[in-house]
């Protein structure tokens, strides 16, 4: 038995979207009807031209309200930060949304009340539901933890180390003005390790209450290293004595114990003051329990090529996800309401 095709719409081609948009493109089960695009250049340009595929006959548009008259079945929903007033005309009028927007994890809460009650209100009307997921928070945060707790039954911590190589990463907007690589010690915002204890602690607080071990206090601080030596990334330069690592640690914990710590460490070089032990691009999980387990997690890939390979992490498992999307009920959707995510898709028998 055949599964009826889906017809998808890419939100937004940056990065990870654009790789996102070619797994649309390819997938054998669903039909691209619409791209919306931020930059007025890509206006009108044929969505294969996007991402480096055969020309599709789908042309970018910058107009929200054609997306909307599309009525797809899915959009996949890649915006630098959500905005309801974008996602909630889909909903309303029965449009399905895949997200990697960390503001739908743990049901929505980091919405605030208002918005996420009009997130309901919109699944309600249109009978459609809304999930995000991702690699980081994503998978590394709730799919592969909640594999690791099916082996326990006394859970007494998870610690999750990532691992994150950015010296291919050819965005120097990211790296350099958002993140503050190559910029004095002293320019350090100690501030950013709040704003990533919002954007992981709703799914590191969904993982601990999986455990039983709710978290009842949070705690996060950040630090950075420098480079030894004058160096030059995909991104651009960074001179000796700058910021060339930064190392964040979260700490969810239940009394006095810690019952969840995620620790990204992202560089752009080995060669660090003071020295760290920084892995290879991936992750490391620890659980502490009767059935303890180290996993490590190092992506298979040659330095020069995580460029063009990492953002499939990122968007495939989203592509991945949108027939069980369309298939689950309506409202906000969690990795813990879906079956495993595959790439054949949900079973039909």
């Amino acid at each position: 038995m055949s599964r009826a095709r889906l017809r998808v719409v890419q939100w937004a081609t940056g990065n990870i979207g654009g790789r996102a948009l070619r797994e649309v493109i390819r997938h054998p089960e669903l039909d691209l009807v619409g791209v919306l695009v931020y930059d007025p250049a890509k206006e009108g340009v044929d969505a294969g031209d996007l991402c480096g595929e055969e020309p599709t006959g789908v042309f970018a548009t910058t107009d929200r309200e054609t997306i909307t008259s599309l009525r797809p079945d899915c959009v996949v929903y890649m915006a630098r930060a959500f905005d309801i007033d974008d996602v909630e005309p889909l909903l309303a009028g029965g449009t399905n949304v895949v997200t990697t927007c960390g503001e739908l994890f743990a049901g929505g809460r980091a919405l605030g009340a208002e918005r996420r009650q009009r997130v309901l209100d919109a699944c309600a009307r249109g009978n459609a539901s809304i999930y995000a997921t991702g690699s980081s928070p994503g998978f590394i945060t709730d799919a592969l933890p909640f594999a690791l707790l099916s082996l326990q039954r006394r859970f007494d911590g998870i610690e999750i180390e990532e691992y994150a190589d950015l010296s291919q990463r050819d965005s120097p907007h990211l790296l350099f003005e958002l993140m503050g690589y190559a910029r004095p010690v002293e320019s350090f915002d100690p501030r950013r390790s709040q704003f990533l204890l919002d954007a992981f602690g709703p799914s590191l607080e969904v993982l601990a209450d999986a455990a039983g071990r709710p978290v009842e206090e949070w705690t996060c601080t950040g630090e950075v290293a420098v480079a030894r030596r004058a160096m030059t990334i995909a991104a651009g330069e960074i001179p000796a004595g700058t910021i060339a690592a930064q190392r964040t640690v979260i700490v969810g914990r239940n009394g006095a114990d810690d019952v969840v710590r995620f620790t990204p460490t992202w560089y752009c070089t080995s060669d660090l003051e003071p020295e760290w032990d920084v892995r290879p691009t991936g992750w490391r999980v620890i659980v502490r329990g009767d059935a303890p387990l180290d996993v490590s997690l190092p992506f298979p890939v040659a330095v020069e090529d995580l460029g063009s390979t990492t953002p499939a992490y990122t968007a495939n498992r989203p592509v991945n996800a949108i027939p069980y999307v369309c298939a689950a009920r309506p409202g906000i959707v969690s990795t813990a309401d879906l079956p495993p995510l595959v790439p054949s898709g949900p079973r039909l028998d």
